[in-house]
């Protein structure tokens, strides 16, 4: 892929950015965000992933790129929106064993925003059997048990076996893939690989399994129009230790660049009807956050292989994507 590939897929994630940083007064905590009958879904669940997108943009980009300086500028509002922690602090009375609440943490804390009475107080609670035997599914098991590692609990190390729960680790038959075990398996090498920070931690028949599958699964969900998730298997390709062809990059940032929307927003899915309105903040923050997560995680990628290929005769060359006419980026 060209350097012009690359660029168009960074105007992709800054039309997303532009977004973001638009609506950020959606993503503010409400005066239900501590109420015994709070939607989490509403509330702290679109504060956690802006603040996880965030964090995971910065790492994968230079301080002195301006899609780093906007994450950097949103992640310091996410915190703001927690009164700096304190938040945390009085959940963890109304709700001692939730989870939700340490996984948006260590998000923060991943960052090096840090709350030591709510650090305090969570490991308090997670030396209980209470706490250590609630039932969860495998996935999303081991995503607590990556929240507790960043925020300072230490247990012995369950990952491996949990891991070998999930329907990622069992190497299913590859024609069961439908959409919940797609969000599945993407939140599975989210957590093994520190949101694209390590590849190395996809264990190596895993990493055969997708290298040769999710090309196929990709394409099948962008051919469905599910923009959400196909985003989000692009983050997984582009965090594999050998990640999938260019042309495969090619051909699904062409179909995301065309379903966004002038403003940035992506929407979760291709509404039925072309000239359908822009979806309203609920139906559209998660994806718009995916398409500027897998950009930064792709130009990362791409940027990388160029400069180890700078005759650009690389195994897995390919050409420029374009955009749909009339769906375009502010520049």
């Amino acid at each position: 892929m060209t350097a012009l590939g690359v660029s168009e897929i960074r105007e992709v994630g800054t039309a997303a950015f532009a977004w973001l940083a638009a609506h950020r007064g959606d993503f503010a905590l409400g005066e239900d965000a501590l109420t015994a009958d709070g939607h989490v879904d509403a509330t702290w669940k679109p504060l956690g992933e802006l603040a996880q997108t965030c964090q995971s943009v910065r790492t994968h980009l230079a301080p002195s790129d301006p899609l780093h300086v906007c994450a950097s500028d949103l992640l310091r509002f996410a915190w703001q929106q927690t009164g700096r922690g304190e938040l945390f602090v009085r959940l963890q009375r109304l709700e001692p064993f939730a989870t939700y609440p340490l996984e948006v943490y260590s998000v923060f804390a991943a960052a090096g925003l840090r709350h030591s009475g709510y650090e305090a107080a969570a490991a308090t609670t997670a030396r209980t059997r209470g706490w250590r035997f609630t039932e969860q599914e495998p996935t999303r098991r081991l995503g607590v048990l990556k929240a507790e590692r960043r925020s300072g609990i230490d247990r012995p190390d369950e990952s491996g076996p949990v891991l070998r729960r999930t329907w990622l680790g069992g190497l299913p038959e590859p024609w069961t893939f439908e959409r919940s075990s797609g969000y599945a398996l993407t939140h599975v090498v989210f957590h093994l690989t520190d949101w694209g920070r390590d590849p190395a931690g996809v264990p190596a028949d895993l990493v055969a399994y997708l290298t040769h599958w999710l090309p196929s699964w990709l394409d099948g969900c962008l051919d469905a129009g599910m923009w959400d998730l196909g985003c989000e298997l692009l983050v997984v390709a582009a965090s594999l230790p050998d990640p999938p062809r260019r042309a495969t990059f090619q051909d699904a940032w062409m179909r995301i660049a065309r379903a966004q929307y002038d403003s940035g927003a992506l929407p979760q899915e291709a509404p039925r009807d072309e000239a359908a309105a822009e979806p309203d903040f609920l139906h559209c923050y998660h994806s718009t956050l995916m398409a500027a997560f897998a950009a930064a995680q792709t130009v990362k990628r791409l940027s990388r292989e160029a400069d180890e290929h700078p005759d650009g005769h690389g195994s897995r060359a390919g050409s420029t994507p374009t955009r749909r006419s009339g769906q375009g980026v502010p520049g």
